[in-house]
């Protein structure tokens, strides 16, 4: 039987995918055939409390069960369905648009806002395209938004998409039905993400209106680490900016910048005392801000600044951040004052009291002991030896090459960024030549097998060559996405082992992103021909293996 399997997304998306991955396990035994779209579907499974706002459960068997019962016993679970489920009776309140042209509005945003970015929207396009969806995507890229939504165009919609993994403003989409995600799963998932925003999306509510708060995933935003993410994706160019002024200045020498008044010399103010230097503030001001809005960016940069100050650098700077953010909600929400003074709120009585709050606890509680725990960090990490160096080095490379441009991966670039600030180059230089591989080493099995590559897969072999020239690891991932199981340990493998080459060679890296074309710039990157190598050895390493396990013309895995 035809089955379109629906998971509610409150349940989050490592419990979304156990569950579906136990249940499809358990539908082969069944005989039970999962597909993509409603219309091709005679059974629908909705594990949660899945609603039908548009019309796709219609003239369908529909079965609703507990997450807990599909995890607990899946094969119990599917008969069940089978036996239990009925034909579905759409509310008299509920809207039929199913046999309507649907409108759908989206907007895409990651951390760099460069490849998530406008790969989601591609992803999100297309899919509304095969629906005979109309369709406009805003991208929120690293030079700013694109595509932008009107009012007609939000006015007009049947529904809003909020593919993001940073915070966004979504204060214009009040009252209209809303879907939140993050870009990977609607790049990778893009038709059961559809499925999703059409049966579980919600009536948006402006935290900024004093609405009732919601419990769905479009008001719980990225959580804790998505805050995270704002404030990296905040720093990034910045950080770019500064880390190549200062390679520019050691064209002319490694010490040119200590003459005063010469060209390195204002190069090195440019980059490491006014770029570098507000890296921190900058980080820290855009947690706030994305936890608190606006409130919560004079406190946060404030904070990010004494973390500087009182050397506790970029992890004195996130707890600043998150600790300026919190304390301008609570004052935000909490704070109830006459009519009368409503209007100091905002420019004078939370900036005033969350700067005091925040300056004092980075002074007298955080600045001190964070500061040392840099420092001692700072010097183990200076003074690695050899063999930590290649482990750290393998560790860090394996997770750039673990989920291409995921969780995973984030955590490892971020952290490499934010060692940047301490002067600590090498560990960045691991991250960015093993993000380079596995792009790369896709290309390079597309040569060695054609044989075992259809002609669009060809194709984007050669498009991945060029994005992982450009360090865009995401080039990957329309493989990983056909063969997961072969792809990603090769990835893996290779990426771990020019991480670990990268570190065993000391190279360092001074910009966080450009991929190969940082070569142009003299002393970016340092020492070239070795670092050159370590992307080599992987890229060939995850080649070969690719090129040998892959089966040829292996069939297509799922989306769901």
């Amino acid at each position: 039987m035809k089955t379109l399997l629906i998971i509610d997304s409150h349940y989050g998306p490592a419990s979304q995918y156990l569950a579906e991955w136990m249940l499809k396990t358990s539908a082969d035994k069944l005989q039970l055939h999962f597909v993509e779209k409603p219309d091709d579907a005679e059974l629908i499974i909705a594990v949660g409390a899945v609603r039908d706002e548009f019309g796709v459960f219609e003239n369908k068997k529909l079965f609703t069960g507990s997450l807990e019962s599909a995890l607990n016993d899946p094969d119990v679970f599917l008969k069940q369905a089978l036996s239990e489920a009925k034909m579905y009776q759409a509310s008299e309140k509920t809207p039929d648009l199913s046999h309507q042209t649907k409108r759908i509005v989206a907007i895409t945003a990651c951390p760099t806002g460069v490849a998530h970015t406008f790969m989601a929207a591609e992803a999100i396009e297309s899919e509304a395209h095969k629906r005979n969806f109309w369709v406009k995507v805003e991208t929120r890229g690293s030079v700013g938004a694109a595509n932008t939504l009107t009012a007609e165009d939000i006015e007009a919609a049947d529904l809003v998409i909020v593919a993001a993994d940073i915070e966004v403003n979504l204060d214009k989409f009040q009252g209209k039905r809303l879907y939140r995600t993050s870009t990977s799963s609607a790049l990778k998932k893009t038709a059961q993400e559809f499925d999703h925003a059409l049966a579980t999306s919600e009536i948006y509510h402006s935290p900024s209106q004093h609405a009732k708060p919601s419990h769905s995933r479009t008001d719980q935003g990225q959580g804790i680490y998505g805050h995270l993410l704002t404030g990296v994706s905040y720093m990034l160019p910045m950080v770019v900016a500064g880390g190549l002024c200062i390679a520019l200045s050691f064209i002319f020498g490694i010490k040119a910048f200590e003459t005063p008044g010469t060209l390195a010399a204002a190069l090195m103010q440019i980059g490491g005392a006014s770029a570098f230097a507000l890296m921190v503030p900058v980080l820290a001001g855009f947690i706030a801000f994305s936890i608190a809005d606006r409130p919560g960016l004079t406190p946060g940069l404030i904070g990010g600044m004494l973390a500087v100050s009182t050397g506790a650098g970029f992890l004195g700077g996130i707890i600043a951040g998150f600790l300026a953010g919190y304390v301008s909600k609570i004052i935000s929400t909490k704070l109830y004052l006459p009519s009368s003074m409503n209007a100091l709120k905002p420019i004078l009585i939370i900036p005033l009291i969350s700067s005091l709050i925040v300056g004092l606890i980075m002074i007298y509680l955080i600045g001190e002991p964070v500061a040392q725990i840099m420092a001692a960090l700072t010097s183990w990490l200076e003074a690695i030896e050899t063999a930590n160096a290649v482990l750290l080095g393998a560790i860090l490379g394996g997770m750039m090459c673990s989920d291409m441009g995921g969780p995973v991966n984030k955590a490892a670039y971020s952290f490499g960024v934010a060692l940047l600030s301490s002067s600590v180059y090498a560990p960045m230089a691991a991250i960015m030549s093993a993000g380079m591989v596995p792009p790369l080493a896709m290309g390079l099995a597309t040569f060695l097998a054609r044989h075992k590559f259809e002609t669009s897969e060809r194709e984007a072999g050669k498009a991945a060559l060029v994005l992982g020239l450009c360090f865009v690891s995401e080039g990957a991932i329309p493989f990983a996405a056909r063969d997961p199981m072969r792809v990603l340990p090769c990835c893996i493998a290779g990426g771990a082992l020019t991480g670990a080459l990268s570190m065993m060679f000391g190279a360092k890296l001074m910009a966080p992103h450009g991929g190969l074309f940082v070569l142009m710039i003299p002393g970016a990157i340092h020492p070239a021909i070795l670092y050159l190598v370590a992307i080599l050895a992987g890229t060939v390493l995850t080649g070969i293996l690719y090129a040998i396990l892959k089966s040829p013309n292996a069939p297509l895995v799922p989306e769901s």
